[in-house]
């Protein structure tokens, strides 16, 4: 349970960051199109992204720029393994904070794609026992989700290399 947790708090962090990389050009771009969210606009969804759990989706981001860093080091000189993850513990410890920036940029993003009133009405929801259900629910059914279209594209996957012989064969490759 732990181990499936931790893979759906990767792959949404994952998910999140390159929607973020997606969205920042297009942010960038439309600064007239879309006004900057009011600081009250930006605390509701801080609160509504708290409520969703998005700060332990995310912490897994800090500690896997740590091990990345690590595992580059690593590879230099595995004599140092010791002392490496002597240090990406204590930088583990000492960079936990930087979650609350992408938490704080996410919040920013996400009120600028709803007006203060639609943010008020979101939180209202997250707060009631259907949007509390809702947030567990639509972690379940994600991961149901995603594990069936990881299914359906390895039968798929079958199925057109099946079909890439046939048609090869009708043209005189034997793949």
């Amino acid at each position: 349970m732990i181990a499936r947790l931790s893979t759906r708090h990767l792959l949404a962090a994952f998910v999140t960051l390159a929607l973020i990389a997606i969205a920042k050009p297009a942010l960038a771009q439309a600064p007239a199109q879309r006004p900057a969210p009011s600081p009250a606009s930006i605390l509701i969804a801080k609160q509504i992204l708290e409520i969703k759990g998005v700060q332990q989706i995310y912490q897994p981001l800090v500690r896997g720029v740590i091990e990345k860093a690590k595992n580059q080091f690593m590879q230099t000189n595995f004599m140092y393994a010791k002392d490496l993850n002597e240090i990406a513990a204590k930088l583990e410890r000492d960079y936990a904070p930087k979650v609350n920036e992408v938490v704080d940029a996410s919040a920013r993003i996400y009120a600028s794609h709803f007006t203060e009133a639609e943010l008020k009405e979101l939180l209202t929801f997250y707060q009631s026992p259907v949007g509390r259900k809702a947030i567990v629910e639509e972690a379940k059914a994600l991961d149901e989700s995603l594990a069936y279209a990881g299914e359906f594209g390895d039968n798929f996957s079958g199925e057109v290399i099946a079909r890439m012989r046939e048609e090869m064969k009708k043209r005189g490759h034997d793949i």
